[in-house]
């Protein structure tokens, strides 16, 4: 029988672990483990808390590499555990790194994530060739950050850079020949205007292998009383992104099982 996973939440750009406290108490409701891993730069208190500044920098690498030890402690604390990766807007992105470069994780999933490509967006994304090309290497160089009230401020010169080179090229700043195996559920927000749903649907194209993805609209029709499928705020009221989540590793397990033990039928 297989066990129920171990959620690892990556936060979207500029939000730091303690918005997500809804979403882990929605797992354990669930009957699942889960945390949210700090995102540096944006937290208040510990190692984490330091701001991005011209003697204070980090890129997209050392945020994989942060996944990476958060992924191999939760095996090692708990071996045999499925460990799966959530990861949200910036948190996606990541996640898709770390499948992509390190020991993967058992499983992925993603909302309101793509990758800031302009073509990817309505009308070729105007406002991210601004961004990315422009605003990003001005401000990162006069100040040695991405200072606020810049989008993502304070944010990280290398990280900051690299976003924005792929925002105008559409290269990403992890090697990304091989497509990711890994179970995956990648969910999108209707009317997300961060990560529009064609955006989120070519970003499974892109880096992940078909048969491996799963994908869910959360539309407006689905939204339950009091909550939001909001870029940002559809974490205050998770469940139904988290049921959701439950039902899709639940068929996956099923099939896995099947796989490991094609025999189990006829011994019942």
């Amino acid at each position: 029988m297989t066990r129920n996973p171990f959620v690892l939440i990556s936060p979207a750009m500029g939000i730091g672990s303690r918005y997500y406290r809804p979403l882990v108490a929605a797992f354990t409701e669930q009957g699942w483990q889960a945390r949210a891993l700090t995102r540096r730069g944006f937290e208040r208190e510990g190692p984490r808390a330091l701001r991005a500044s011209r003697a204070h920098d980090w890129s997209y690498a050392d945020e994989i590499d942060d996944m990476a030890s958060a992924v191999a402690e939760s095996g090692a604390q708990d071996p045999g555990r499925p460990v799966i990766l959530l990861g949200h807007s910036l948190g996606a992105q990541i996640a898709a790194g770390h499948q992509l470069t390190q020991d993967p994780a058992d499983g992925v999933v993603t909302v309101g994530g793509c990758l800031p490509y302009h073509r990817h967006y309505p009308l070729g994304g105007p406002h991210l060739v601004l961004m990315g090309g422009v605003i990003v290497p001005v401000l990162t160089g006069l100040f040695g950050h991405l200072p606020k009230p810049a989008f993502g401020g304070p944010g990280a010169r290398t990280l900051m850079r690299e976003w924005g080179r792929m925002a105008v090229t559409g290269r990403t700043p992890f090697p990304s020949g091989e497509a990711i195996t890994s179970p995956s559920l990648l969910i999108a927000l209707e009317g997300d205007r961060l990560a529009p749903p064609s955006a989120v649907e070519k970003f499974g194209t892109r880096l992940f292998a078909a048969d491996s993805v799963t994908h869910w609209v959360y539309r407006d029709a689905d939204v339950p009383d009091g909550a939001s499928n909001d870029h940002i705020h559809w974490v205050k009221e998770p469940g139904l992104v988290v049921r959701r989540t439950a039902a899709w590793w639940q068929v996956h397990s099923r099939v896995m099982n099947r796989h490991e033990n094609p025999n189990k039928d006829s011994l019942l």
